[in-house]
Order: structure tokens, then C-alpha cells, then sequence
């Protein structure tokens, strides 16, 4: 089944359907690697406009010094537009790149399997479909793979190769070479919805918007916290005004249903009257943020109050990062007192416990008491946490305090498992599962999350730096307070937990 060895390693005829924003790209991808493309689509003159497209950015790329006149004319030569499916009878590949509808798909893939040769590979480029259910229209669906590509295709070093229960090895090997070839990383996955990427995906959104409706934090809030003290590229609201929350909304929706309502994809009510009044975000000029000819407005953010003189501080001895709570208020001026009693302010750092719950169980005054994220580096941004109860005064005084390094501070509601400890153990929680259900690899899995979402750790390997025991009390803290079945921590992560061993340990072979 598929290609010989002879024929992947070297120019392959490639044909692309649907001449759109993916079928551009991907058109792209492989003539700059050096394969015949061909391209179709449906419309009057779109092939034509597309491959002007395609030439357009190429040029750009030459005017930068990118590429080279003679690869650009190499390209050309090599890249055409054809006015029928009969034209791609000649293809040792076909990807389609076409609207996400089930039916019309179908219907081109039967088409196809009628014009292609034997040895012809077809795959899909959909992003949300069941590829099985693609590949069931055809004759011969051992022949047909997903092959998921991201927008910029040529920038997204990414594709997810995804194997339906009837895809045969070799044409997945073949995939895989292919986009290999072109320099981009592939990823081998199971056809389960969301794939891989998407599916990783959804511990960033959900979580965010539960943190969201809890009135832990506002929007923007959660956002600060997650890029500055965490290293992410976009906080979840910046990212869903991005992407839009008409197009986000039906994917959480779907990846929910199609996951028999799995309690950790479930939706959040917050975006259903959003997308209703039209808050789409960037391209409606309103979404969780208002913009301004394309730029965002930043919300106003609370400053820091003046420092009080004399401020006396107890720190528990048993919080993470007492020895750098130390040093801020050694050069903040304050006093530190070795009882908690009489003491202005009171620090804690819990991890999986809410302040309230913290300072109740060591006997502290919670009026004075405040919580400190141990999570996030202190020198990027702070995470001050409040309990049910803390004084106005002591609130002030420890945001003063805190934001006299000069790093800012986030104050939000009380909660187990602040904001970073709870997204990250819901992003690890998700990609054990992934990992714990064989969907994909650990080294697929770590490598499709940071190059296919930008994350700064593969989510396996964030675990591994937080600690699996640590992720596994957040997420038992979450589901003994709240109840929620969302919260429950996938075997991969308890098993790892008590043997000692490292998140990406794979299973023993059997």
C-alpha cells in the first residue's frame, strides 16, 4: 500500500483540492520542497487566483532575500492549475482542503477514488470531522489519512497525520516522510476528535473561562497571569478574540459532543450571549477586549498603593518560595515576625488548597491572611491570592509590599489552585489522558503542543517541572471542593505520581 521507497524520497506529483487559505499553503509547502503540485478547485478561476496567490508571497519571499529567482522559477515550472479531477489522475498524492462539511467531502473522495490510480494516497485536511467517516465513501479507505495542517501552513511547522481505524501503516509511514520531508514536523495520531493539537488545547480555554465564571479573576486577569508568569504567548481571552469566538465556540461545542460529553471538554455558559450579541472579538472590534483599528485596548489595571511604614509580616515557614518571600520583604523595609499572631500581614503559598481552607488549617487569623502563587516566578508577575475575608487593609498593604520590586501583581478571589496551578494541571491532566489512550505518542504529543500552540513546555514536560504530585493534589483539592468529574486526575498521572517517575514515561512494552 502506498508509495515505493524510491518514489517518497525523491519529486512526488501532488494535487491539492480547494484553492482557499489552507490549499495555499499547503501548495506552497510542498513546490517549495521540490514536488510537482496541482491544483483544483470547484470554483471559476479560484485555482487561478490561488496559485497567483501562492506566486505573489513567493516573490515577497525573493524581494527578502529568502529565496532565491532561480528557485522561484523552479517553482513555476513546477506548480499548475488543472480545470478538472480528471487532471489529477496522474497524482501520487491528493489532499483536499475544502469546506468542513461531511457530505460534500464524502462526495470527492468517491469522486476521487474513480479518477486516481491504485497507488494514490488521499487525505483530508479537515480539522474537526471523523476521518473514518471520510474514508467510508471510498472503495478502498485503507488508502485514505487525515493530514491536518495549521494556518500560516508554511510558517506552522506542524501536521498531525491522522490514522482512521482502516488507514493502512504504509500510508501513514508515507505522510509522514512526505511532511517530514518539507521540513515540517509530523505527528502520528489517532482519529479521535480534535486530533492532537486542538484536543491539547482545550485545558487553556475551559479553564480559563471556569476561573472566569467563579469570579476568581476578570479576563484579563487570567491573561497576565499566564503570559507573564507562565511564558505563554496569548492568554486564553486574548487568544479566543483572536481566533473568534463565533468559529471557538463551535469547536469547544463539538469536541465536547463528540467526546460523549466528557466532563473536562464541557463548555463554558459565559459564550453562548457573547457570540449572541455579536462579541466575536478582533474582527467585530468587541470580544473580551474592546479594539481600536485592529489594536487592542489594554483594561486599566489596579497600581499598587503606597507602601505603610512599619508593616510587620509572618511568612509560613513551609511555603515554597519562603526564602524569596523573605528577601522582598527584608528590601521592602517590613518587619518579619516568626508568629503569625499580632503580625500585619500573614503570607501563605498553597498548592491545591484555598487560602481560606490554608489558614483555617494552621490556625491563622484569615482577616490577615493572604496567599502567594508558588507557581509562577515572583520576578515576572504575582499572583496575590485573598481569603473569603481579608481585610481591605491588609489587602493593600500586601500588594504595596509585594509590587516594591517593581514586578506587577494580580489580585484575584479565593481559590484552589489560583490560576496558573489550575490551568496548568488541567493542560497536563488532558495530555496524560491523550497519552494515557495512545491518541498520539509522548514525543508526538510534547512536540505538537509547543510548535502547533506555542506553549513554552510540552505539557508533559510542564508537569514534570511542577511536579506530578504536585498536579495530582491541585487536581484532587479541585474535585474534592468542588465535586466536579472534570477535575478527576487521569491514571497516567497518579500511577506516575507514586512510583517517583517522570510524566513522559511511557508504558511498559507488552
Amino acid at each position: 500500500m502506498g508509495l515505493s521507497q524510491t518514489n517518497r524520497a525523491g519529486a512526488l506529483r501532488i494535487g491539492v483540492v480547494g484553492a482557499g487559505t489552507m490549499g495555499r499553503g499547503i501548495v506552497q509547502l510542498f513546490a517549495q520542497a521540490g514536488h510537482a503540485l496541482l491544483c483544483f478547485d470547484e470554483k471559476p478561476d479560484a485555482a487561478a487566483q490561488g496559485l497567483t496567490a501562492v506566486f505573489s508571497t513567493l516573490e515577497s519571499l525573493v524581494a527578502k532575500g529568502r529565496l532565491t529567482s532561480d528557485a522561484l522559477q523552479s517553482i513555476r515550472s513546477r506548480a499548475s492549475i488543472c480545470s478538472s479531477l480528471a487532471d489529477l489522475a496522474g497524482c501520487d498524492v491528493v489532499i483536499e482542503a475544502i469546506i468542513e462539511d461531511i457530505a460534500i467531502k464524502r462526495d470527492l473522495f468517491a469522486r476521487l477514488e474513480d479518477v486516481v490510480a491504485e497507488g494514490c494516497l488521499l487525505a483530508t485536511n479537515t480539522s474537526s470531522l471523523i476521518v473514518a467517516e471520510i474514508a467510508s465513501a471510498c472503495r478502498r479507505p485503507e488508502r485514505v489519512a487525515g493530514l491536518h495542517f495549521f494556518n500560516p501552513v508554511p510558517l506552522m511547522k506542524v501536521a498531525e497525520v491522522i490514522a482512521a481505524v482502516r488507514t493502512a501503516p504504509s500510508a501513514v509511514a508515507t505522510l509522514r516522510a512526505i511532511v517530514e520531508g518539507a521540513g515540517h514536523k509530523a505527528v502520528v495520531v489517532a482519529d479521535q476528535p480534535g486530533f492532537l493539537v486542538n484536543h491539547a488545547g482545550r485545558g487553556l480555554y475551559t479553564e480559563g473561562l471556569r476561573i472566569v465564571e467563579e469570579c476568581v479573576a476578570s479576563p484579563s486577569d487570567v491573561d497576565d497571569v499566564l503570559r507573564d508568569g507562565l511564558g505563554f504567548r496569548m492568554g486564553p481571552f486574548e487568544l479566543l478574540d483572536l481566533t473568534g469566538l463565533d468559529v471557538s465556540s463551535k469547536v469547544m461545542t463539538s469536541i465536547y459532543e463528540q467526546f460523549q460529553e466528557e466532563p473536562r471538554f464541557r463548555p463554558s455558559s459565559l459564550v453562548p450571549p457573547r457570540v449572541a450579541a455579536g462579541l466575536y472579538g478582533r474582527k467585530t472590534g468587541e470580544g473580551w477586549y474592546r479594539y481600536e483599528k485592529g489594536q487592542k485596548v489594554e483594561p486599566a489595571r489596579k497600581s499598587a498603593p503606597s507602601l505603610p511604614s512599619g508593616l510587620s509580616v509572618w511568612i509560613d515557614p513551609d511555603a515554597p518560595e519562603s526564602g524569596a518571600l523573605a528577601e522582598i520583604v527584608q528590601k521592602s523595609g517590613a518587619r518579619r515576625r516568626l508568629q503569625a499572631s499580632g503580625s500585619d500581614i500573614c503570607f501563605i503559598q498553597p498548592i491545591g488548597e484555598d487560602a481560606t481552607s490554608t489558614a483555617l488549617r494552621l490556625g491563622i487569623d484569615p482577616i490577615r491572611c493572604v496567599a502567594v502563587d508558588p507557581i509562577t516566578p515572583l520576578d515576572r508577575r504575582k499572583t496575590l491570592m485573598l481569603t473569603v475575608v481579608t481585610a481591605q487593609e491588609v489587602r493593600d498593604a500586601a500588594h504595596a509590599l509585594l509590587a516594591s520590586d517593581g514586578v506587577p501583581v494580580t489580585i484575584i478571589g479565593d481559590s484552589i489552585g489560583f490560576v496558573a496551578q489550575r490551568v496548568i494541571a488541567t493542560i497536563v491532566n488532558i495530555a496524560a489522558n491523550i497519552a494515557q489512550r495512545a491518541i498520539a505518542d509522548v514525543e508526538d504529543l510534547e512536540a505538537a503542543v509547543r510548535i502547533g500552540l506555542g506553549y513554552p513546555f510540552g505539557p508533559l514536560h510542564w508537569g514534570d517541572r511542577i511536579g506530578a504530585a504536585r498536579i495530582l493534589q491541585i487536581l484532587n483539592g479541585q474535585l474534592r471542593s468542588t465535586g466536579d468529574p472534570r477535575y478527576r486526575p487521569s491514571p497516567w498521572i497518579a500511577r506516575r505520581a507514586a512510583l517517583g517517575v517522570s510524566l513522559l514515561t511511557p508504558e511498559a512494552p507488552r
